[in-house]
């Protein structure tokens, strides 16, 4: 996974970054890029760009300039959000209480980036969902099941950090191994009170059919999926059905 632009069209870019486990794995990561319908742009997450990349996204957005918003949508997503403050200066940075917890040093809006009063600024361009019967910031720091997902209509670009993770496996495979994965982490992160797992099946599902028109799945370590017509409903059902058949027993 090398760090590149994605262009998914109609004003969308999902920027392919590098993430070193030890220094040695690289399970990536990412950003995305979207050009608002005022020509303005936002930034969905954080990441210390440079070299070309960094050119890339200079020159889209007016060396920074042109940057409304920096949306921090995952709480556990953290490492890159005091560099993204230095290169975007004159942009506003919306993050969940973790995030300005533990990046002090970064200028937040007092809102949390989850909260209605955040998402409803951004919804001419972007559509937002907070998953259901999991925990959204975990008192286990090593479960990270919980994000903020963004939607993009206009190009039909899912943004998602860890909640949905897609493997890259050769076409050969793919019969056998689902295009749409749920994080390993996602039986820890169920709340605690009774009918949690219903709820988030019931949330996944709902997902699925409102939001049908899903062409590419941007997934924090693993890369864009694409989905044919209908298809991102098909895997958010098939997803529902083997997490409740695994947790449920």
């Amino acid at each position: 996974m090398t760090r590149r632009l994605v262009n998914l069209g109609h004003g969308f870019w999902n920027v392919r970054c590098t993430m070193k486990i030890g220094g040695i794995l690289n399970i990536g990561t990412h950003v995305s890029i979207v050009r608002k319908k005022s020509g303005r742009f936002l930034i969905l997450d954080s990441y210390t760009l440079n070299g070309e990349i960094k050119d890339q996204v200079m020159g889209l957005t007016d060396d920074g300039r042109l940057v409304d918003a920096v949306l921090n949508l995952h709480p556990f997503h953290t490492l890159h959000c005091d560099a993204m403050a230095r290169d975007f200066p004159g942009a506003k940075f919306y993050g969940s209480e973790r995030h300005r917890r533990v990046c002090p040093g970064v200028p937040w809006e007092g809102e949390a980036v989850e909260s209605p009063e955040v998402v409803g600024q951004f919804e001419e361009d972007l559509l937002f969902s907070l998953p259901q019967g999991i925990d959204y910031i975990s008192a286990d720091e090593s479960v990270h099941a919980g994000s903020l997902l963004a939607y993009h209509p206009e190009s039909g670009a899912l943004h998602v950090d860890d909640t949905f993770n897609v493997l890259p496996v050769p076409p050969v495979l793919r019969r056998r191994i689902p295009k749409l994965l749920l994080h390993p982490t996602l039986k820890k992160a169920l709340k605690t009170h009774d009918g949690a797992l219903d709820e988030f099946c019931s949330w996944l599902e709902a997902l699925g059919r409102d939001w049908e028109g899903v062409a590419a799945l941007c997934a924090a370590h693993n890369g864009v999926q694409r989905f044919s017509k209908g298809e991102f409903t098909r895997a958010t059902e098939r997803a529902s059905h083997r997490i409740n058949e695994k947790l449920a027993a």
